[in-house]
């Protein structure tokens, strides 16, 4: 290193939990580090004549303790470590001179050559801390140090950056949403379980593209292929998930939109507890709400709806098997969200019309939505029936039902102003 070289920061974890830490200043960067420092469990003080609302609201809540006057000589004494942030240049120079005094590790934010400590640009995944500073001759671009982080970090959460480690092999089973079909609808938990499977039991619903991701070792069963005929199907995919994690694997029972919203996630839930297998749930995006928001279409809508009801419509309105109260959702003036209904629509629109519901309601079928191959086939509740045979219309398919079809610029019919409402 040439003798004229700045020096790098040595990098370092600071404990912080019930020692005194001071914060001068109550600006927007108090308002950034100061959740940091409440999470370290430091015994924060902040001197400020004023502050943001976000950290009154700390204050208020009795995370921080709050003096409010500007800087005093003497006001770091005890501490073990100090945030100057303040639009007083002066006195954020007497503050640095008195935390260099006593020995305070100081941070400034309007000089950080003037500083003892940088603040590192920082992210967590799953126990992990990644902590970045740019040392180079730039001048310590923070947005630089910024991507650097948040390139990390996302590596970490969906697996695309793995460390090597060693696991205890214990049973477990993550039952993952996988969201309503596009890739990255995944949750981020979701992606990084996925990245760490043993075996992956996938849904046909889930995102498929995400499976071709897998490392070659990783087993993949694809659950609509599993023997036993159809309706012994979910029986033979709890006994796989208690297999494979008595085996010592670590398994992932990738569903389609979210494990609990008719995907059966509670049944295979109950067959790993019944085995005693330890398992978590990793929820995921609906389809009953995503797909008509990619399409354009919002639930609800102020002056237009005030509640939406998802619905299976797997089995008809007239079966006797169905436990949907159809006259009561023919009543309802919000939106009516209809799932796994596109071979029952006709009937489910008779219902609807019968009790009550005005054969003009706009009804709006998305098919395979968030795909590349959504397409969205507007009717009414008349005319649906004919419309799915005459567009061909095939599952898997979201069925919105209400004026809020309507809802949306270059929709007809769509209402422009809604000035009027003043909810």
């Amino acid at each position: 290193m040439p003798a004229n070289a700045p020096h790098p920061p040595y990098p370092v974890g600071l404990r912080l939990t019930g020692r005194r830490v001071v914060v001068l200043g109550g600006g927007q960067v108090a308002q950034r580090r100061l959740p940091a420092l409440i999470a370290a469990g430091a015994d924060l003080v902040l001197v400020s004549p004023a502050v943001t609302p976000s950290v009154e609201a700390m204050a208020d809540a009795g995370e921080i303790t709050w003096l409010r006057r500007a800087y005093e000589d003497g006001d770091l004494a005890g501490a073990w470590y100090a945030l100057i942030a303040t639009s007083d240049r002066a006195a954020n120079v007497r503050a640095s001179a008195e935390a260099e005094a006593h020995r305070v590790w100081c941070v400034r934010s309007d000089d950080a050559d003037a500083a003892t400590a940088w603040t590192p640009a920082t992210g967590h995944s799953e126990g992990v801390t990644v902590a970045v500073l740019t040392t180079d001759a730039q001048g310590r671009d923070p947005r630089h140090t910024a991507a650097v982080r948040d390139a990390v970090v996302e590596g970490l959460r969906d697996g695309t950056l793995v460390a090597p480690h060693h696991r205890t092999r214990t049973a477990s089973v993550a039952l993952v949403g996988g969201g309503p079909g596009d890739p990255d609808l995944i949750t981020v938990r979701g992606r990084r379980l996925l990245a760490e499977a043993d075996v992956v039991i996938a849904d046909r619903l889930g995102p498929r593209d995400l499976l071709a991701e897998l490392p070659p070792h990783v087993e993949v069963i694809d659950a609509a292929k599993i023997p036993y005929g159809r309706y012994m199907a979910q029986e033979a995919i709890n006994n796989a998930l208690v297999e494979h994690a008595r085996a010592g694997r670590s398994v992932v029972r990738l569903k389609g939109g979210d494990p609990f919203v008719f995907g059966r996630g509670m049944e295979e839930a109950e067959a790993l507890v019944a085995a005693g297998i330890p398992y978590t749930v990793v929820p995921g995006i609906s389809s009953a709400i995503s797909v008509p928001g990619a399409a354009g279409i919002p639930v609800t809508h102020r002056g237009v709806a005030h509640e939406f009801t998802v619905v299976s419509g797997h089995v008809a309105p007239d079966d006797e098997r169905s436990l949907v109260d159809w006259p009561a959702l023919a009543r309802l003036r919000g939106t009516l969200v209809v799932l796994m209904g596109v071979d029952k629509i006709g009937r489910i629109a008779e219902t609807l019309i019968a009790h009550g519901r005005p054969a003009d309601t706009p009804v709006a079928l998305v098919q395979e939505g968030t795909t590349a191959a959504q397409r969205r086939v507007d009717a009414t509740l008349a005319t649906v029936a004919d419309t799915v045979v005459a567009d061909e219309v095939r599952p898997p398919a979201v069925i919105v039902i209400g004026e809020v079809v309507r809802v949306g610029p270059g929709v007809p019919g769509a209402p422009r102003d809604t000035s009027r409402n003043h909810e």
